[in-house]
């Protein structure tokens, strides 16, 4: 049988027929969506950038967590590429959104096709031309908005915003929601306006600050909010950590904390957690980057404890763990472990599966692609990524 990741649309219509027949147990696409019965699926970004050799390699790895824990318990793409014959950038957007969609691209600033956009630096305001796993999934299925995440950073905002695409069959109907340090102060700042709780010679001055907040989603409606489920997660945020931004975790350690309690109040089925504090190598410190690392790793081990000690995720949860793009390993930049300048060492990275029915101690040798997660993750929530370019990693299933 074709597989149904790499079928046409108007193909996999035709076979609907034998789904019907008992004979496909795939959604129909167009009919009306059902409950989804599937496993839970997280997406591990593991980043912002990381090489193999501070990760894989026994003699290097500042992630003895992942090498030592979880390889064993599942299947290791130790040889995973990003595309190195195409016009790509390796950076943590493009990744992200390579992830998500199943296809490489050459993504542009909105600044650059929207006249009316302003000019922002270094901006990564990305729109996808084809559906993200998201879509897929709440196009296939009656999954709420709330149970389709993506947890983000505060020192990558742009990429918070990448919740749907601009395809005409899918798009914002189908979009995900984001929990963020920017989301909460969204609904703080529309809380304490609504609430009288602002002293009048500080008004405008507040309301200036909430529509540039909310014009940040600029494909968004303003005046929507974020729905009931996620204002009543703000709440509880608030009661919990209060209003100051201070007594909350920072960093990666945020997004761990905001995927923990999103388990347990929001019951996400998809939840993609962009780790992202590698990036602060940047700053010319190779320790800021094997540290993140070391960072990542312990939270990598808190998130998977906790979610297995839920006795609904326990059975049921998948996790794939993956980086946006690798990093430069020329020992001659003056900043080390840049990922901009196209280097080979730049375009490699891993993935790692495991879960809920997934062979265990599986090493894959052989070259696989970034873009075949995409179609990997939508075999295992039974959902067809039909304009994902990716093939399914097969030994997932083998």
């Amino acid at each position: 049988m074709k597989d149904v990741a790499r079928l046409s649309r108007r193909e996999f219509v035709t076979g609907s027929a034998l789904a019907a027949a008992g004979l496909g147990c795939l959604p129909i696409l167009g009919a009306e969506p059902r409950d989804y019965r599937g496993p839970n699926v997280v997406l591990i970004r593991f980043g912002g950038g990381a090489r193999r050799r501070e990760t894989l390699d026994p003699k290097h790895t500042h992630t003895p967590f992942l090498l030592r824990d979880l390889v064993p318990r599942g299947v290791l793409y130790p040889r995973m590429e990003i595309d190195q014959f195409r016009d790509l950038q390796t950076s943590h957007g493009e990744g992200t959104l390579h992830l998500l969609t199943g296809v490489f691209d050459r993504y542009r600033d909105v600044a650059e096709t929207r006249p009316d956009t302003e000019h922002k630096f270094l901006g990564a305001r990305f729109e996808a031309r084809v559906p993200t796993l998201f879509e897929y999934l709440r196009e296939a299925y009656a999954v709420p908005d709330h149970q389709a995440l993506l947890i983000n950073g505060e020192d990558r905002g742009d990429e918070e915003f990448y919740n749907f695409s601009n395809h005409h069959q899918f798009g914002v109907r189908y979009r995900s929601q984001t929990l963020s340090l920017r989301r909460f102060k969204t609904w703080l700042l529309a809380r304490q306006l609504a609430t009288g709780a602002v002293p009048e010679k500080e008004r405008a001055k507040k309301e200036k600050d909430l529509r540039e907040l909310r014009s940040l989603d600029y494909r968004a409606d303003p005046e929507a909010g974020q729905g009931v489920a996620i204002e009543s997660f703000w709440e509880r945020w608030r009661e919990h950590y209060g209003e100051t931004g201070l007594v909350n975790p920072r960093g990666d350690r945020l997004l761990t904390e905001l995927a923990l309690r999103a388990v347990k109040e929001l019951r996400p089925r998809l939840m993609m957690i962009n780790y992202q504090d590698c990036d602060y190598v940047h700053w010319g410190y190779l320790d800021h980057y094997t540290r993140a690392l070391a960072i990542m790793d312990h939270e990598i081990q808190r998130l998977v404890t906790l979610i297995e000690a839920d006795p609904a995720y326990r059975d049921n949860t998948v996790f794939v763990v993956v980086p946006d793009c690798g990093r430069d390993d020329n020992p001659y930049n003056p900043v080390p472990c840049q990922h901009h300048f196209n280097s080979r060492s730049s375009h490699e990275i891993f993935a790692l599966v495991f879960g809920t029915g997934i062979p265990r101690g599986k090493v894959v040798d052989r070259t696989v692609s970034q873009i075949q997660v995409a179609a990997t993750i939508g075999r295992l929530m039974r959902f067809p990524t039909l304009h994902a370019e990716g093939q399914v990693l097969e030994e997932v299933f083998a």
